[in-house]
């Protein structure tokens, strides 16, 4: 089941669910959104090698806006800092965005129980579009789970971040 804007409102008031900063305005029927802060990020290699690390290059976006250009991904992050305990958070892109053919998280929206962190945001676009720090990019919303459940603890790959993070698939890599 989907959490509606009033359990989601409430589960904030229990703990369960934390967004900082909090604003009301930003809460929605089923679900809140999530602003884009200033900083981005793009891989530099051509030739991306899921087996190793792969070196970012980090960007800010001005005041006037940042253009983004088709072909390239763009690594963001949300300026609010999220907690979900004992529910799945999950993240899409608004709709006003995608019908600018700007794509956020299309293939990774689903969170674990228990993250903490701010969310890291993949982007790209199919036309060059210009982009602001503090646009309400996307949408937090949270199904409710049933029974005995593990929450992601601190060894998770990505856990209590703060900052934009890059792919760790590498370390999948590693046998010990």
């Amino acid at each position: 089941m989907i959490l509606t804007g009033k359990q989601i409102l409430s589960a904030r008031d229990e703990g369960k669910i934390v967004i900082s900063p909090w604003e009301d305005g930003r809460l929605n029927p089923n679900s809140y959104n999530l602003s884009l802060s200033e900083d981005l990020a793009v891989y530099t290699p051509e030739v991306l090698d899921m087996a190793k690390p792969n070196p970012i290059e980090h960007l800010k976006i001005p005041k006037e806006g940042l253009v983004l250009e088709p072909g390239r991904l763009y690594l963001g992050r949300t300026q609010e800092y999220t907690e979900t305990h004992g529910m799945v958070p999950m993240l899409e892109g608004r709709s006003s965005v995608g019908r600018l053919g700007l794509f956020v998280h299309v293939t990774a929206g689903f969170g674990d129980i228990g993250f903490c962190g701010y969310w890291t945001l993949e982007i790209s676009c199919i036309q060059p579009i210009r982009i602001y720090g503090g646009v309400e990019i996307c949408q937090i919303f949270y199904h409710s789970v049933t029974g005995d459940f593990d929450s992601y603890d601190a060894k998770g790959k990505y856990q209590r971040n703060s900052g934009i993070q890059p792919s760790m698939l590498w370390r999948d890599f590693i046998k010990e």
